[in-house]
């Protein structure tokens, strides 16, 4: 099995380069460096060459706060980088996963989003990953479209790595406690979606770490398994300013894996000990 990983430098995209091989299957990096999504003769090119079976699309313009003063970039990257994946995916005969996100969806009530639950960014950053999916199911056949959220991992920045800074040179953190989500482990999701792009049950699913908390919650755990006694203070989201709204649920229902025979990921709190390396 040969697959290409776009973002394959990236957070999750080096874990997904890394299961691949520990699987044996072929995994052919693309990141800016190699390859230019939003350019389509080059995409086409580079698809055509690789005689790939498969494409995990990782890669992604991520700043949310910085994508409300960039959109034309936000959009070209989220949105017509991925049509031009899609395009040559379909003619090449290949698979496509595309990696998609919580901000899909308003971020209203208490509720996990099941995968047809109606869709309504409340930023632009989800715009465009919304218009990606779009793009993908026009163009691209055998697709898998996985939604996913609060991510970490040992490449990139993260929330756990900010904490864990912050909590080195201060005595009190303030973290938003009105946001609540599910954190998600790239080790743990990468297995998932290596098995996932191994076989053809195609279709939209939801896929994080097992288990739900508030930003705050999340805050207090990483201090207290890595022994800081920096205190964390919870505070509302309207007393964090931020350039994009920020939706206050990011729930998301995992029923999707279980319906297609797919295990559900390790709960979160399982995760973050292993990503700090502590035994159980």
């Amino acid at each position: 099995m040969r697959i290409i990983v776009t973002g394959a430098k990236g957070q999750l995209g080096s874990d997904v380069m890394q299961r691949l091989s520990e699987i044996g299957a072929e995994a052919i990096g693309a990141d800016i460096d190699n390859l230019d999504i939003t350019d389509e003769k080059a995409v086409d090119l580079f698809f055509k060459e690789s005689h790939a079976d498969g494409v995990i699309h990782c890669a992604a313009y991520t700043n949310v706060d910085l994508a409300e003063s960039q959109k034309e970039i936000c959009r070209k990257i989220n949105a017509d980088g991925t049509r031009n994946i899609a395009a040559a995916c379909e003619k090449y005969g290949m698979k496509l996963l595309y990696l998609s996100t919580d901000y899909v969806f308003d971020g209203r009530g208490t509720v996990p989003f099941e995968t047809d639950s109606p869709k309504a960014p409340c930023n632009f950053y989800g715009e465009t990953k919304l218009e990606g999916e779009t793009e993908a199911a026009r163009l691209c056949k055998r697709l898998f479209i996985v939604r996913i959220s609060w991510v970490f991992g040992e490449n990139g920045k993260n929330f756990v790595k900010t904490m864990l800074r912050l909590a080195a040179e201060r005595s009190e953190i303030s973290v938003v406690c009105d946001q609540t989500g599910s954190p998600t482990y790239t080790k743990d999701l990468a297995v998932l979606l290596c098995e996932m792009i191994s076989g053809c049950k195609y279709g939209v699913y939801h896929a994080t770490n097992e288990g739900i908390c508030s930003w705050a919650e999340f805050a207090d755990k990483i201090m207290e398994l890595s022994k800081s006694e920096t205190k964390i203070i919870p505070i509302p989201s309207s007393q964090y300013k931020s350039a994009a709204v920020r939706p206050a649920n990011s729930r998301l229902s995992n029923s999707s894996l279980d319906k297609n025979g797919f295990s559900r990921l390790p709960h979160w709190e399982d995760a973050l000990q292993r990503f700090l390396g502590i035994e159980k």
